[in-house]
């Protein structure tokens, strides 16, 4: 959420905002609210003087036998103006708060502009893709072939885009998320198993809601949601905190499944593990000092990058524009995996930097050297998405065979070097 003393004062560059991200929000509505809202406090304010005033008056008056019924009558009309002005100051409130959670953070100024993924700038690669003597298998004909990916079971027992992975497959993945966790809690986060049950409160905190409340799945008739990302319960586990400044930075990873709808994405991925409605994933989430922000997301950048090079996967690093890089981010990079069945590259981490956006909805603030409270900055990066993870080491492993050869780093955790079903 955006200061609204910021928006008040520098409405040009909260509307360049909104043109560069692509949003749309009434910002006029927003300023005029703005400007009747602080109108109708003054006004209560007044009038609850002159009442106070009044009150007085009449006490004096009756001492001294005097006439009160019209100051008392003036009482009437003052109470009734108070009232009628609180019944909309609540309207006017409530509208403006509604349109406030709207309005996307504001791009760093050395964020690229763009309107979509053209106008992301590629800033690094590393590794060279495997040239393969044989024809590659994409991971769904792979997993399938080795009964370690069963899609047609899964959608007979749930629906589309849900997956059995069973066996070697299973033992992989699992052995990816060791791998990840361990990697991450080496390097001072903290390991978090969070609830994947999530209130409306908390997705509004992390700046899911309400703008991307239909890619949620929702408890009929609850108050609940399941998680969609681990980011949303640690994020909130601080929600309404003062954080000690001598823990800061605070660094977490958590591992939790994640339910998404994909109300947006049909008719893209929908073979394999790149787009599921449930998948799993590790989580870095960073709570920092202002000025430090920016060091944490080249650090959270690090770690997704560092990982996939102990895992030997390809992989390239974007710049995201203001038109791809979210609703809630101050600045992205978007990390790439190489795929080579897709011949392309695959989104495999985002990390972010959402400067004081989330910290400002969820009300987590720090006392810099011990004064007035303020917001912290919190920052998050896949750790990774471990079922793309495991679809990029199952393509880039393959054997001609059938076969898949298990990635050094991970040998400790499967005991094995090789995957045959």
């Amino acid at each position: 959420m955006l200061d609204l003393r910021f928006v008040r004062t520098n409405p040009d560059v909260v509307r360049q905002a909104l043109i560069n991200k692509g949003v749309s929000v009434d910002l006029d509505r927003i300023l005029a609210l703005d400007v009747e809202r602080r109108q109708i406090l003054t006004e209560v304010e007044q009038l609850k003087a002159r009442r106070n005033q009044v009150s007085k008056q009449i006490g004096v008056l009756k001492q001294q036998g005097q006439d009160t019924s019209a100051i008392i009558a003036e009482m009437g009309e003052i109470g009734d103006r108070i009232k009628e002005l609180d019944d909309r100051g609540r309207q006017v409130e409530e509208e403006l708060q509604d349109l406030l959670y709207q309005l996307p953070n504001i791009p760093a100024p050395d964020v690229p502009v763009g309107e979509d993924e053209s106008g992301n700038v590629e800033v690094k690669r590393w590794g060279e893709p495997r040239r393969f003597d044989f024809p590659v298998k994409p991971h769904w004909d792979l997993g399938v072939a080795m009964d370690g990916l069963d899609f047609e079971r899964a959608a007979k027992v749930t629906g589309s885009r849900f997956a059995f992975i069973k066996g070697g497959v299973a033992r992989l993945h699992r052995a990816l998320v060791s791998f990840f966790i361990d990697y991450l809690t080496e390097r001072g986060y903290r390991e978090v198993l969070p609830p994947v049950i999530i209130n409306t409160a908390s997705y509004y905190g992390s700046g899911q809601f309400p703008k991307f409340r239909e890619d949620v799945f929702s408890l009929a008739g609850t108050d609940y949601h399941l998680s969609s990302t681990a980011e949303v319960p640690l994020v909130n586990m601080h929600r309404d905190e003062i954080l000690d400044e001598a823990l800061l930075p605070l660094k977490y990873v958590g591992y939790s499944g994640c339910f998404r709808s994909e109300a947006g994405a049909a008719g893209r991925d929908t073979r394999g593990l790149i787009r599921q409605h449930y998948f799993e994933k590790v989580e870095m989430v960073q709570f920092t000092r202002p000025e430090e922000s920016e060091a944490a997301l080249m650090e959270i950048v690090g770690n997704a990058e560092g990982m996939l090079e102990k895992l030997n996967l390809p992989y390239r690093r974007l710049f995201m524009c203001t038109g791809d890089m979210g609703f809630g981010q101050y600045k992205k990079y978007d990390i790439e995996v190489w795929m080579p069945s897709y011949e392309r590259y695959v989104e495999i981490s985002s990390c972010s930097n959402m400067s004081d956006f989330q910290a400002r909805r969820a009300n987590i603030r720090y006392r810099p050297g011990g004064g007035k409270p303020e917001f912290v900055h919190t920052l998050n990066g896949s750790g990774l998405a471990v079922g793309r993870t495991l679809a990029a080491v199952l393509e880039n492993y393959q054997n001609e065979d059938g076969s898949v050869t298990v990635p050094e780093v991970l040998r400790p955790y499967t005991r094995c070097d090789r995957i045959v079903g």
